[in-house]
């Protein structure tokens, strides 16, 4: 089980037992901790997911945060338990989707360490941090009509916008999934490691990240989810705007001094 939950070790902060939370600062580390059932996301899981992220969010010692599950799972999809008994008028007052956009809105760039099944819900979730490091053991889906429903938290959405009309609908309509290389080459993941290390390398990926001068990191982030989301017009309006707000903060100065005296910057995130 290299790199899955046996091996995390205790967690420093803890919002339930459903979702354990390491600090290691600069980055912190969130793993769903659902083993029995493949980490499935139930209303519980979510609302200690979204807790902790916005947390971590507010923490100015904190630049990067991974999201995990085990080896086995990141997560399975949505708990179908829970989603059986529900009638639509509960699915609506529960406002259960709107948690993928409180996740959505994390300023803080979250790294998503995938081993295992990451489907339905889960391949949403997935979606909705900012890059993708996959084991070669990673396995994406979106199998809901198969269920008799559609993907209801992102699913149709970003998965066309990141994979593509047609392979979209191959993954939505068959219920067939990618594995870590397809994923990868069809733009879904960012990088691909080998199953051993799948957390330690989404760690690795994330303090190289948290290098970076926070300030920028956010705004940076921003600004590429406004050409995901909007049109170019939009986007390079919005990306001016940001590039003048980061010029103007004291990151841009020391980064800027740093080249000049040919040394490494200290970034506060101000």
């Amino acid at each position: 089980m290299a790199g899955g939950l046996a091996d995390f070790g205790p967690p420093s902060l803890g919002v339930s037992d459903l979702v354990l939370v390491e600090h290691d600062e600069p980055i912190a580390v969130v793993l769903l901790n659902r083993p029995e059932v493949l980490n499935a996301l139930n209303e519980q899981v979510m609302a200690d997911l979204v807790a902790a992220l916005t947390e971590l969010d507010d923490d100015e010692a904190v630049r990067c945060i991974v999201l995990g599950g085990s080896e086995r799972a990141f997560a399975a999809g949505a708990d179908i338990g829970e989603m059986a008994e529900a009638s639509a008028m509960d699915m609506y007052h529960a406002r259960r989707i709107d948690k993928w956009d409180a996740i959505r809105r994390i300023r803080t760039p979250i790294v998503a360490a995938v081993s295992g099944f990451c489907l339905g819900g889960g391949n949403e979730l997935a979606m909705a941090c900012d890059l993708i490091v996959a084991s070669e053991t990673a396995k994406f889906g979106q199998p809901e009509t198969g269920l008799g429903i559609i993907p209801g938290a992102g699913g149709t959405q970003r998965l066309t916008r990141a994979i593509g009309k047609a392979k979209a609908m191959d993954v939505i309509l068959t219920g067939r999934f990618l594995d870590a290389r397809e994923a990868e080459r069809a733009g879904l993941v960012a990088r691909v490691v080998a199953r051993e290390v799948w957390l330690e390398e989404a760690k690795r990926v994330a303090r190289e990240i948290a290098t970076k001068g926070p300030v920028a990191q956010r705004l940076a982030k921003e600004s590429v989810n406004r050409a995901y989301d909007s049109t170019l017009e939009v986007g390079l309006d919005f990306e001016r705007r940001s590039l003048y707000l980061a010029f103007a903060s004291e990151d841009a100065r020391e980064g800027l001094t740093a080249f000049v005296e040919k040394r490494e910057p200290d970034f506060e995130g101000r």
